[in-house]
Protein backbone atom coordinates (compact mmCIF):
# COMPACT_ATOMS: atom_id res chain seq x y z
CA UNK A 1 0.00 0.00 0.00
CA UNK A 2 0.88 3.58 -0.74
CA UNK A 3 1.42 6.09 1.59
CA UNK A 4 -0.88 8.11 -0.48
CA UNK A 5 -3.19 4.94 -0.07
CA UNK A 6 -3.82 5.76 3.80
CA UNK A 7 -4.41 8.81 6.27
CA UNK A 8 -1.01 10.67 7.48
CA UNK A 9 -1.21 13.25 9.80
CA UNK A 10 -0.98 16.71 7.75
CA UNK A 11 1.27 17.61 11.11
CA UNK A 12 3.94 14.90 9.89
CA UNK A 13 3.50 15.71 6.15
CA UNK A 14 3.44 19.32 5.88
CA UNK A 15 4.32 21.20 9.36
CA UNK A 16 6.48 20.08 11.78
CA UNK A 17 10.12 19.47 11.72
CA UNK A 18 12.09 16.43 11.09
CA UNK A 19 13.55 17.06 14.21
CA UNK A 20 10.44 16.68 16.44
CA UNK A 21 8.82 14.20 14.35
CA UNK A 22 11.74 11.55 14.89
CA UNK A 23 11.30 12.18 18.45
CA UNK A 24 8.28 10.77 18.82
CA UNK A 25 8.40 8.46 15.79
CA UNK A 26 7.66 4.44 16.33
CA UNK A 27 11.44 3.66 16.58
CA UNK A 28 12.84 6.33 18.48
CA UNK A 29 9.93 5.38 20.90
CA UNK A 30 10.86 1.46 20.97
CA UNK A 31 14.61 1.92 20.57
CA UNK A 32 14.54 3.94 23.62
CA UNK A 33 12.35 1.01 25.57
CA UNK A 34 15.93 -0.72 24.43
CA UNK A 35 17.70 2.11 26.14
CA UNK A 36 16.03 1.72 29.06
CA UNK A 37 16.16 -1.75 29.47
CA UNK A 38 19.95 -1.81 28.91
CA UNK A 39 20.21 1.31 31.73
CA UNK A 40 18.36 -0.71 34.25
CA UNK A 41 20.33 -3.86 33.51
CA UNK A 42 23.19 -2.16 34.01
CA UNK A 43 22.21 -0.93 37.15
CA UNK A 44 20.87 -3.87 38.70
CA UNK A 45 24.28 -5.62 37.59
CA UNK A 46 26.59 -2.49 39.38
CA UNK A 47 24.26 -3.10 42.64
CA UNK A 48 24.95 -7.09 42.63
CA UNK A 49 22.39 -9.18 40.68
CA UNK A 50 23.57 -11.62 38.52
CA UNK A 51 23.55 -10.63 35.21
CA UNK A 52 26.03 -11.52 32.29
CA UNK A 53 28.45 -9.40 30.53
CA UNK A 54 27.61 -11.06 27.42
CA UNK A 55 23.78 -10.33 28.15
CA UNK A 56 24.55 -6.51 28.39
CA UNK A 57 27.15 -6.42 26.05
CA UNK A 58 24.23 -8.05 23.40
CA UNK A 59 21.18 -5.73 24.53
CA UNK A 60 23.89 -2.64 23.70
CA UNK A 61 24.85 -3.79 20.43
CA UNK A 62 20.90 -3.71 19.61
CA UNK A 63 19.50 -0.82 21.00
CA UNK A 64 17.94 0.43 17.73
CA UNK A 65 15.26 -1.57 16.72
CA UNK A 66 16.01 -3.17 12.95
CA UNK A 67 12.83 -2.81 10.41
CA UNK A 68 13.14 -7.03 11.19
CA UNK A 69 12.57 -6.79 14.72
CA UNK A 70 9.36 -4.55 13.96
CA UNK A 71 8.01 -7.57 11.81
CA UNK A 72 8.63 -10.12 14.80
CA UNK A 73 7.32 -7.49 17.57
CA UNK A 74 4.36 -7.32 15.65
CA UNK A 75 3.78 -11.49 15.50
CA UNK A 76 4.34 -11.44 19.38
CA UNK A 77 1.90 -8.85 19.99
CA UNK A 78 -0.68 -10.43 17.61
CA UNK A 79 -0.22 -13.49 20.03
CA UNK A 80 0.14 -11.76 23.70
CA UNK A 81 -2.60 -8.35 23.08
CA UNK A 82 0.75 -6.85 24.79
CA UNK A 83 2.94 -4.18 22.94
CA UNK A 84 5.92 -3.93 25.85
CA UNK A 85 5.83 -8.24 25.94
CA UNK A 86 5.93 -7.71 22.30
CA UNK A 87 8.93 -5.88 22.29
CA UNK A 88 10.69 -7.84 25.55
CA UNK A 89 10.39 -10.82 23.28
CA UNK A 90 12.24 -9.46 20.16
CA UNK A 91 14.41 -8.09 21.95
CA UNK A 92 14.95 -11.28 23.41
CA UNK A 93 15.58 -12.52 20.09
CA UNK A 94 18.27 -9.95 19.04
CA UNK A 95 19.83 -10.55 22.40
CA UNK A 96 19.24 -14.39 23.38
CA UNK A 97 21.95 -14.22 26.34
CA UNK A 98 19.91 -11.26 27.88
CA UNK A 99 16.77 -12.78 27.04
CA UNK A 100 15.71 -14.20 30.73
CA UNK A 101 17.47 -10.90 32.00
CA UNK A 102 15.63 -7.91 30.08
CA UNK A 103 12.58 -6.07 32.24
CA UNK A 104 13.81 -7.71 35.55
CA UNK A 105 11.63 -6.63 38.47
CA UNK A 106 10.03 -4.06 36.07
CA UNK A 107 6.12 -3.46 35.05
CA UNK A 108 5.83 -2.20 31.77
CA UNK A 109 5.23 2.07 32.65
CA UNK A 110 9.13 1.37 33.57
CA UNK A 111 9.65 1.74 29.96
CA UNK A 112 6.47 3.49 28.69
CA UNK A 113 6.40 6.17 31.46
CA UNK A 114 9.81 6.94 31.38
CA UNK A 115 9.90 7.26 27.69
CA UNK A 116 7.38 9.67 27.66
CA UNK A 117 9.39 11.67 29.71
CA UNK A 118 12.09 11.26 27.49
CA UNK A 119 10.15 12.41 24.64
CA UNK A 120 8.65 15.41 26.96
CA UNK A 121 12.18 16.29 27.85
CA UNK A 122 13.49 16.38 24.68
CA UNK A 123 10.89 17.81 22.35
CA UNK A 124 10.68 20.69 25.32
CA UNK A 125 14.19 21.19 24.71
CA UNK A 126 13.32 21.82 20.94
CA UNK A 127 10.67 24.30 21.23
CA UNK A 128 12.79 26.18 23.53
CA UNK A 129 15.08 27.58 21.67
CA UNK A 130 12.37 28.28 18.48
CA UNK A 131 10.61 30.12 20.38
CA UNK A 132 13.25 32.25 21.96
CA UNK A 133 13.95 32.73 17.91
CA UNK A 134 10.62 33.97 17.47
CA UNK A 135 10.85 36.81 20.36
CA UNK A 136 14.37 37.75 19.15
CA UNK A 137 12.85 38.44 15.73
CA UNK A 138 9.80 40.38 17.16
CA UNK A 139 12.85 42.19 19.57
CA UNK A 140 14.59 43.14 16.56
CA UNK A 141 11.40 44.69 14.98
CA UNK A 142 9.79 46.33 17.95
CA UNK A 143 13.24 48.68 18.42
CA UNK A 144 13.67 49.24 14.25
CA UNK A 145 10.04 50.64 14.51
CA UNK A 146 9.84 51.88 18.21
CA UNK A 147 9.26 55.57 17.08
CA UNK A 148 6.71 54.85 14.34
CA UNK A 149 3.49 56.49 15.25
CA UNK A 150 0.11 54.53 14.41
CA UNK A 151 -3.03 54.66 15.75
CA UNK A 152 -4.00 52.03 18.73
CA UNK A 153 -7.15 50.37 18.64
CA UNK A 154 -9.68 49.45 21.86
CA UNK A 155 -12.93 47.83 20.79
CA UNK A 156 -11.40 47.84 17.67
CA UNK A 157 -12.42 51.57 17.63
CA UNK A 158 -9.71 53.95 16.53
CA UNK A 159 -7.96 54.92 20.00
CA UNK A 160 -5.21 56.64 20.94
CA UNK A 161 -1.41 56.84 18.90
CA UNK A 162 1.08 54.21 19.99
CA UNK A 163 4.11 53.08 18.15
CA UNK A 164 4.17 50.47 15.80
CA UNK A 165 7.38 48.65 17.85
CA UNK A 166 5.16 48.66 20.75
CA UNK A 167 2.35 46.78 19.60
CA UNK A 168 5.22 44.49 18.95
CA UNK A 169 6.21 44.52 22.50
CA UNK A 170 2.71 43.46 23.46
CA UNK A 171 3.61 40.28 21.33
CA UNK A 172 6.88 39.55 22.77
CA UNK A 173 5.45 39.58 26.58
CA UNK A 174 2.89 37.58 25.80
CA UNK A 175 5.61 34.86 23.84
CA UNK A 176 8.08 35.58 26.86
CA UNK A 177 5.14 34.44 29.44
CA UNK A 178 4.97 31.03 27.42
CA UNK A 179 8.76 30.66 27.28
CA UNK A 180 8.58 31.52 30.91
CA UNK A 181 5.95 28.46 31.87
CA UNK A 182 7.53 26.22 29.76
CA UNK A 183 10.93 26.84 30.94
CA UNK A 184 9.50 25.99 34.42
CA UNK A 185 7.81 22.75 33.47
CA UNK A 186 11.03 21.36 31.51
CA UNK A 187 12.71 22.40 34.97
CA UNK A 188 10.85 20.36 37.04
CA UNK A 189 10.44 17.72 35.02
CA UNK A 190 11.69 14.63 37.12
CA UNK A 191 11.63 10.44 36.19
CA UNK A 192 9.43 8.16 37.03
CA UNK A 193 12.70 5.73 37.50
CA UNK A 194 12.19 1.86 38.68
CA UNK A 195 8.87 1.48 41.63
CA UNK A 196 7.43 -1.52 40.90
CA UNK A 197 3.84 -2.50 39.82
CA UNK A 198 1.99 -0.03 41.75
CA UNK A 199 4.69 2.22 43.02
CA UNK A 200 5.48 0.26 46.06
CA UNK A 201 9.13 -0.61 44.88
CA UNK A 202 8.27 -4.21 45.99
CA UNK A 203 9.55 -6.27 43.49
CA UNK A 204 12.83 -4.36 43.75
CA UNK A 205 12.97 -4.76 47.60
CA UNK A 206 12.48 -8.45 46.64
CA UNK A 207 15.30 -8.53 44.14
CA UNK A 208 17.38 -6.78 46.55
CA UNK A 209 16.45 -8.98 49.48
CA UNK A 210 15.29 -6.27 51.67
CA UNK A 211 17.68 -3.63 50.93
CA UNK A 212 15.62 -0.65 50.16
CA UNK A 213 18.94 1.68 49.73
CA UNK A 214 19.63 -0.46 46.79
CA UNK A 215 16.29 0.94 44.98
CA UNK A 216 17.41 4.77 45.95
CA UNK A 217 20.78 3.87 44.60
CA UNK A 218 19.10 2.01 41.65
CA UNK A 219 16.95 5.09 40.71
CA UNK A 220 20.17 7.28 41.56
CA UNK A 221 22.12 5.34 38.51
CA UNK A 222 18.71 5.43 36.48
CA UNK A 223 18.31 8.96 36.52
CA UNK A 224 21.71 10.09 35.95
CA UNK A 225 21.68 7.80 32.95
CA UNK A 226 18.32 9.47 31.09
CA UNK A 227 19.80 12.91 32.55
CA UNK A 228 17.38 13.78 35.05
CA UNK A 229 18.03 14.95 38.73
CA UNK A 230 15.63 12.87 40.57
CA UNK A 231 12.21 11.05 40.33
CA UNK A 232 9.13 11.72 41.39
CA UNK A 233 8.53 11.01 45.29
CA UNK A 234 5.25 9.18 44.53
CA UNK A 235 4.40 6.88 41.91
CA UNK A 236 2.01 4.69 41.35
CA UNK A 237 1.82 1.93 38.65
CA UNK A 238 2.88 5.33 36.46
CA UNK A 239 3.59 8.78 37.23
CA UNK A 240 0.56 10.79 38.02
CA UNK A 241 -1.12 12.66 34.96
CA UNK A 242 -0.65 15.56 36.39
CA UNK A 243 2.73 15.89 35.06
CA UNK A 244 1.54 15.78 31.77
CA UNK A 245 -1.30 18.30 32.44
CA UNK A 246 0.53 20.60 33.60
CA UNK A 247 2.98 20.27 30.59
CA UNK A 248 0.39 21.04 28.47
CA UNK A 249 -0.98 23.82 30.04
CA UNK A 250 2.30 25.39 29.25
CA UNK A 251 2.84 24.37 26.03
CA UNK A 252 -0.84 24.88 24.54
CA UNK A 253 -0.95 28.65 26.14
CA UNK A 254 1.67 29.14 23.56
CA UNK A 255 -1.49 28.05 21.01
CA UNK A 256 -3.75 30.64 22.14
CA UNK A 257 -1.00 33.31 21.81
CA UNK A 258 -0.16 32.59 18.38
CA UNK A 259 -3.73 33.06 17.66
CA UNK A 260 -3.71 36.31 19.26
CA UNK A 261 -0.93 37.36 17.60
CA UNK A 262 -1.59 36.62 13.70
CA UNK A 263 -5.41 37.50 14.50
CA UNK A 264 -3.51 40.92 14.72
CA UNK A 265 -1.07 40.37 12.02
CA UNK A 266 -3.92 39.55 9.67
CA UNK A 267 -6.11 42.33 10.80
CA UNK A 268 -3.34 44.98 9.75
CA UNK A 269 -3.12 43.06 6.51
CA UNK A 270 -6.53 44.00 5.87
CA UNK A 271 -5.99 47.08 6.88
CA UNK A 272 -2.53 47.42 4.48
CA UNK A 273 -0.55 48.36 7.26
CA UNK A 274 1.30 45.43 7.64
CA UNK A 275 1.81 42.08 5.57
CA UNK A 276 3.50 38.38 6.16
CA UNK A 277 6.38 37.60 4.22
CA UNK A 278 4.88 36.63 0.68
CA UNK A 279 6.96 35.22 -1.92
CA UNK A 280 7.69 36.00 -5.65
CA UNK A 281 5.20 33.44 -7.06
CA UNK A 282 3.20 32.89 -3.87
CA UNK A 283 -0.80 32.92 -5.62
CA UNK A 284 -3.46 34.19 -3.01
CA UNK A 285 -6.28 33.26 -4.48
CA UNK A 286 -6.95 30.56 -7.32
CA UNK A 287 -9.82 33.21 -8.80
CA UNK A 288 -8.72 36.37 -7.32
CA UNK A 289 -5.19 37.15 -9.09
CA UNK A 290 -4.78 40.35 -7.40
CA UNK A 291 -5.29 39.09 -4.07
CA UNK A 292 -2.38 38.40 -1.26
CA UNK A 293 -4.06 36.50 1.72
CA UNK A 294 -2.41 36.07 5.58
CA UNK A 295 -2.05 32.51 4.93
CA UNK A 296 0.75 31.84 7.14
CA UNK A 297 -0.65 33.56 9.57
CA UNK A 298 -3.75 31.46 8.81
CA UNK A 299 -2.83 28.65 9.45
CA UNK A 300 -0.88 29.48 12.41
CA UNK A 301 -4.37 30.65 13.73
CA UNK A 302 -5.94 27.45 12.70
CA UNK A 303 -3.09 24.89 14.13
CA UNK A 304 -3.04 27.41 17.60
CA UNK A 305 -6.72 26.71 18.10
CA UNK A 306 -5.97 22.86 18.45
CA UNK A 307 -3.23 23.45 20.45
CA UNK A 308 -4.84 25.76 22.73
CA UNK A 309 -7.63 23.27 23.52
CA UNK A 310 -5.45 20.32 24.12
CA UNK A 311 -5.51 21.10 27.50
CA UNK A 312 -8.88 19.48 27.94
CA UNK A 313 -8.02 15.94 26.78
CA UNK A 314 -5.18 16.17 29.58
CA UNK A 315 -7.41 17.09 32.35
CA UNK A 316 -9.94 14.51 31.37
CA UNK A 317 -7.46 12.55 31.04
CA UNK A 318 -5.82 12.65 35.37
CA UNK A 319 -9.46 13.21 36.42
CA UNK A 320 -10.40 9.92 35.22
CA UNK A 321 -7.44 7.81 36.78
CA UNK A 322 -8.51 5.41 39.23
CA UNK A 323 -6.48 4.62 42.19
CA UNK A 324 -3.18 3.48 41.18
CA UNK A 325 -3.87 3.21 37.67
CA UNK A 326 -6.27 2.58 34.65
CA UNK A 327 -5.81 1.68 31.06
CA UNK A 328 -7.91 4.41 29.81
CA UNK A 329 -4.75 6.67 29.71
CA UNK A 330 -2.92 4.73 27.41
CA UNK A 331 -4.65 5.51 23.98
CA UNK A 332 -5.46 9.03 24.19
CA UNK A 333 -1.99 9.57 25.27
CA UNK A 334 -0.37 8.00 22.41
CA UNK A 335 -2.04 10.81 20.05
CA UNK A 336 -2.32 13.68 22.52
CA UNK A 337 1.65 14.04 23.83
CA UNK A 338 3.03 14.05 20.39
CA UNK A 339 0.20 16.34 18.83
CA UNK A 340 0.69 19.10 21.27
CA UNK A 341 4.34 18.81 20.33
CA UNK A 342 3.86 18.78 16.68
CA UNK A 343 1.77 21.13 16.74
CA UNK A 344 3.94 23.80 18.98
CA UNK A 345 6.50 23.20 16.57
CA UNK A 346 5.09 23.57 13.51
CA UNK A 347 3.39 26.75 15.11
CA UNK A 348 7.08 28.05 15.87
CA UNK A 349 7.86 27.31 12.55
CA UNK A 350 5.46 29.23 11.27
CA UNK A 351 5.92 31.78 13.29
CA UNK A 352 9.62 32.44 12.82
CA UNK A 353 9.33 32.82 8.93
CA UNK A 354 6.28 35.42 9.39
CA UNK A 355 7.66 37.68 12.19
CA UNK A 356 11.66 37.56 10.19
CA UNK A 357 10.17 38.85 7.43
CA UNK A 358 6.44 41.68 8.17
CA UNK A 359 6.52 44.49 5.92
CA UNK A 360 5.35 47.77 7.48
CA UNK A 361 3.52 50.88 4.60
CA UNK A 362 4.33 53.70 6.74
CA UNK A 363 1.96 55.99 3.95
CA UNK A 364 -0.88 54.07 4.66
CA UNK A 365 -0.31 53.97 8.65
CA UNK A 366 -0.13 57.87 8.59
CA UNK A 367 -3.44 57.92 6.24
CA UNK A 368 -5.02 56.27 8.79
CA UNK A 369 -3.44 58.38 11.33
CA UNK A 370 -4.36 61.68 9.69
CA UNK A 371 -8.17 60.62 9.54
CA UNK A 372 -8.31 60.25 13.55
CA UNK A 373 -5.32 62.53 14.65
CA UNK A 374 -7.89 66.07 14.25
CA UNK A 375 -10.12 64.39 16.85
CA UNK A 376 -7.26 63.22 19.14
CA UNK A 377 -5.70 66.98 18.79
CA UNK A 378 -8.59 69.21 19.56
CA UNK A 379 -7.38 68.86 23.17
CA UNK A 380 -4.29 70.01 22.72
CA UNK A 381 -6.20 73.17 20.89
CA UNK A 382 -8.34 73.93 23.44
CA UNK A 383 -5.61 74.35 25.94
CA UNK A 384 -3.64 76.60 23.49
CA UNK A 385 -6.56 78.58 23.76
CA UNK A 386 -7.24 78.68 27.05
CA UNK A 387 -3.53 80.31 26.86
CA UNK A 388 -5.27 83.10 24.52
CA UNK A 389 -7.73 83.81 27.04
CA UNK A 390 -10.59 82.07 25.15
CA UNK A 391 -13.21 80.53 27.64
CA UNK A 392 -12.63 76.91 28.07
CA UNK A 393 -16.59 75.85 27.64
CA UNK A 394 -17.22 78.30 24.79
CA UNK A 395 -14.15 76.11 22.78
CA UNK A 396 -15.59 73.24 23.90
CA UNK A 397 -18.63 73.90 21.93
CA UNK A 398 -17.20 75.01 18.98
CA UNK A 399 -14.66 72.22 18.55
CA UNK A 400 -17.71 69.92 19.21
CA UNK A 401 -20.08 71.48 16.15
CA UNK A 402 -16.80 71.42 13.64
CA UNK A 403 -16.11 68.11 14.84
CA UNK A 404 -19.48 66.79 13.85
CA UNK A 405 -19.45 68.21 10.79
CA UNK A 406 -16.59 66.53 9.86
CA UNK A 407 -17.36 63.36 11.23
CA UNK A 408 -20.61 63.51 8.73
CA UNK A 409 -18.03 64.41 5.74
CA UNK A 410 -16.16 61.33 6.94
CA UNK A 411 -19.24 58.66 7.56
CA UNK A 412 -22.09 59.76 5.61
CA UNK A 413 -19.64 61.45 2.51
CA UNK A 414 -16.84 58.83 2.55
CA UNK A 415 -14.81 61.53 2.25
CA UNK A 416 -11.61 62.61 4.35
CA UNK A 417 -11.16 64.17 7.64
CA UNK A 418 -11.39 68.06 7.23
CA UNK A 419 -11.21 68.98 10.75
CA UNK A 420 -8.35 70.82 11.09
CA UNK A 421 -9.14 72.94 7.74
CA UNK A 422 -12.45 73.67 9.43
CA UNK A 423 -10.68 75.32 12.40
CA UNK A 424 -8.82 77.11 10.47
CA UNK A 425 -11.21 78.87 8.34
CA UNK A 426 -13.31 79.21 11.64
CA UNK A 427 -12.53 83.22 12.82
CA UNK A 428 -13.27 82.01 16.43
CA UNK A 429 -9.51 79.70 16.64
CA UNK A 430 -8.10 82.99 14.86
CA UNK A 431 -5.50 83.04 17.80
CA UNK A 432 -3.99 79.74 17.26
CA UNK A 433 -4.22 79.30 13.42
CA UNK A 434 -0.41 79.54 12.91
CA UNK A 435 -0.17 76.61 15.63
CA UNK A 436 -2.34 74.47 14.91
CA UNK A 437 0.12 72.47 12.37
CA UNK A 438 2.86 72.22 15.03
CA UNK A 439 -0.27 70.23 17.30
CA UNK A 440 -0.94 67.35 15.49
CA UNK A 441 2.60 65.81 14.71
CA UNK A 442 1.77 62.48 15.04
CA UNK A 443 5.03 62.03 17.63
CA UNK A 444 2.98 64.24 19.92
CA UNK A 445 0.32 61.63 20.94
CA UNK A 446 2.55 58.41 21.15
CA UNK A 447 3.53 59.62 24.84
CA UNK A 448 6.38 56.94 26.64
CA UNK A 449 6.03 54.39 23.57
CA UNK A 450 9.10 54.54 22.68
CA UNK A 451 11.22 54.03 26.00
CA UNK A 452 9.07 51.63 26.93
CA UNK A 453 10.24 49.93 23.91
CA UNK A 454 13.71 49.89 24.78
CA UNK A 455 13.58 49.37 28.10
CA UNK A 456 12.01 46.39 27.92
CA UNK A 457 13.44 45.36 24.57
CA UNK A 458 17.35 46.23 26.01
CA UNK A 459 16.27 44.90 29.36
CA UNK A 460 14.15 41.94 30.12
CA UNK A 461 14.01 40.68 26.82
CA UNK A 462 17.60 40.96 25.81
CA UNK A 463 18.02 39.44 29.84
CA UNK A 464 16.25 36.12 28.68
CA UNK A 465 17.75 35.48 25.52
CA UNK A 466 20.78 35.72 26.38
CA UNK A 467 20.43 31.59 28.01
CA UNK A 468 19.84 31.07 24.26
CA UNK A 469 22.49 32.85 22.89
CA UNK A 470 24.59 30.34 21.19
CA UNK A 471 21.26 28.82 19.57
CA UNK A 472 20.26 32.01 17.77
CA UNK A 473 23.16 32.47 16.75
CA UNK A 474 23.09 29.09 14.74
CA UNK A 475 19.49 29.58 13.94
CA UNK A 476 18.64 30.24 10.61
CA UNK A 477 14.76 31.63 9.70
CA UNK A 478 12.67 28.56 9.01
CA UNK A 479 11.76 28.20 5.47
CA UNK A 480 8.75 27.36 4.30
CA UNK A 481 7.83 24.99 1.66
CA UNK A 482 3.99 24.97 1.27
Amino acid sequence: MSSYDKYQTPLSTRYASAEMMTIFSARERASTWRQLWVWLAEAEKELGLPIPDEAIEQMRANVVVSDKAFAVARDYEAKFRHDVMAHVHAYGEDAPAAAGHIHLGATSCYVTDNADLIFQKRALDLILPKLAKVIKNLQEFALKYKDMPTLGFTHYQPAQLITVGKRAAQWIQELMMDLEDIETVRDRLQFRGAQGTTGSQATFLELFHGDADKIVQLNEILCKKAGFKSTYPISTQTYTRKVDLRVANAVCALGATAQRICTDIRHLANLKEMEEPFEKSQIGSSAMAYKRNPMRSERITALGRKLARLPADFTATFETQWFERTLDDSAIRRMDIPEMFLLADSILLALDNVTNGLVIYPNVIRARIDQELPFMATESILMKLATHGVSRQDAHEEIRVLSHQASDVVKQQGGRNDLLERIKRTEFFKPVWDEIDSLVDPKLFIGNCPKIVEDYCNGEVAEKLAKYKEALDKAATAQLSI
